[in-house]
């Protein structure tokens, strides 16, 4: 092929990967390929299909957007949060957890933080100092890659594998091979899975659960695309189906309630951490001696939250307070809204596979993947470094699974950020695209 004929000038995009700076630009992190995408849209006035970043393509709630104007005319910036989160957002988070999980937790557990990545980490900080042994988390993969940087950031050991060959039954086998060692502190997932998009079945939790039971870890389940598996309906308050849950199975559990994606309010950095019950009065001499706190509730809030940030914004806590009510009410529909990018997922794979693409995770258990925020394509006879660097040339932009712990070559595509108008543009691209490479 003629790389002078692609759609972004060959020379300008390897001038652009060199002042990046990396070894190797499929091993590049996810704001560093914005970065790169960036300066080259800058540089030709040319607009990428832009897949490397989950950040929401909707507008943000006004429901939330109307609670925190008020709440900043009320003054509540010129005052300091509570630590552990203001009573309104703790009573209505413990109220949204029953009737959109059908899970009991007292407000004291629910805790709002900087974002789900301030809760993950403050979780994952605690949980590795609850017991000298057990200094290791164990990632069930593909996952968020910055929660693997966040160990980085804390020197803190961690292991992995990719769930998509041991699903079912096989992840009991699996676990307890990790488990067994008895140096895992906890375990974490996604779910619905960023970036495969598949989903674990309550049978599934219900092995981690009894594992985690059985061996005293906590299970960090990250729900940042809280019932947005779209094959069912789970946005009746108070009603089955209910967002599955490894809190069903065991005690030792936190979770993390995002407004990012389900309620495309990203920008004020606001989520909930929730901790049972059970583990938030939970002691340990380790955890004594590190933090010299008693108890692992009180270890997030008072040894950790406050040492990062000493709080959440004050007025993005009534902003979410405000959108669970009014979820918990009935009064809005938040799935109703985001399922654009389930629908936008469904056209995207049909113009990726109809020019020799094929979707990596393409299947959950005996069931196709469903459609969501993303989804993971490959190409025959191309590594996904290769596949990633190609595709720059055609004004397309993703990350590699790689990045995510996964085991199968191939990039992930988050559909967030490519409107529909640019669905055109798309698929001449990739026409193009398999026409330079064709597949034998």
């Amino acid at each position: 092929m003629n790389m002078k004929d692609t759609p972004i000038p060959y020379d300008l995009v390897e001038e652009k990967i060199a002042a990046l700076e990396v070894e190797e630009i499929g091993r590049a992190s996810i704001r560093e390929i914005v970065q790169l995408v960036s300066s080259i849209e800058a540089a030709t006035g040319v607009k990428y299909i832009r897949m490397e970043m989950g950040v929401p393509g909707l507008p943000p709630s006004q429901i939330g957007v109307e609670a925190e104007i008020a709440a900043l005319k009320d003054n509540v910036a010129s005052i300091y949060p509570q630590i552990d989160g203001i009573p309104e957002l703790k009573q209505e988070a413990s109220r949204f957890v029953k009737l959109f999980m059908d899970i009991d937790v007292r407000p004291h557990g629910c805790i709002p933080t900087v974002g789900s990545m301030e809760g993950s980490y403050a979780a994952f900080l605690v949980t590795a100092a609850r017991e000298k042994e057990k200094d290791t988390a164990l990632f069930i993969d593909p996952g968020f890659p910055v929660q693997k940087q966040q160990m980085l950031v804390m020197n803190q050991k961690y292991v992995s594998f990719d769930v998509f060959d041991y699903r079912g039954e096989k992840l009991r086998d699996k676990l307890e091979s990790y488990l067994s060692k008895g140096n895992i502190c906890n375990i974490i997932y996604s779910n619905p899975n960023n970036p495969s998009w598949i989903c674990l079945t309550e049978d599934e939790l219900k092995i981690i659960g009894e594992l985690a039971t059985k061996y005293d870890i906590v299970v960090i389940e990250d729900l940042a695309y809280f019932a947005m598996d779209f094959r069912q309906d789970l946005s009746r308050p108070g009603e089955p189906p209910y967002q599955p849950t490894v809190a069903r199975y065991t005690n030792n559990w936190v979770m993390m309630i995002s407004s990012s994606k389900v309620f495309s309010y990203a920008g004020q950095r606001i989520g909930v951490l929730i901790i049972s019950d059970q583990l938030y009065h939970r002691h340990s001499q380790n955890l004594s001696d590190r933090l010299r706190v008693h108890g692992f509730g009180n270890a997030i809030v008072h040894r950790v939250l406050y040492a990062m940030t000493s709080g959440t914004s004050h007025s993005a806590q009534f902003a979410l307070a405000a959108m669970f009510r009014y979820a918990s009410d009935g009064q809005y529909n938040f799935i109703e809204e985001v399922k654009e990018y389930g629908e936008k997922a469904r056209i995207m794979k049909q113009l990726f596979t109809q020019n020799g693409f094929e979707i990596v995770y393409s299947t959950d258990i005996d069931q196709p993947v469903g459609d969501g925020f993303y989804f993971t394509i490959t190409y025959p006879g191309m590594d996904e470094a290769t596949l990633l660097h190609n595709l720059l040339y055609y004004g397309i932009s993703a990350i590699s699974l790689g990045n995510t712990g996964s085991s199968k070559e191939g990039l992930r595509a988050c559909v967030s950020n490519v409107r529909r108008e640019q669905f055109a543009a798309l698929e001449s691209r990739l026409i193009q695209f398999h026409r330079d490479f064709p597949v034998a």
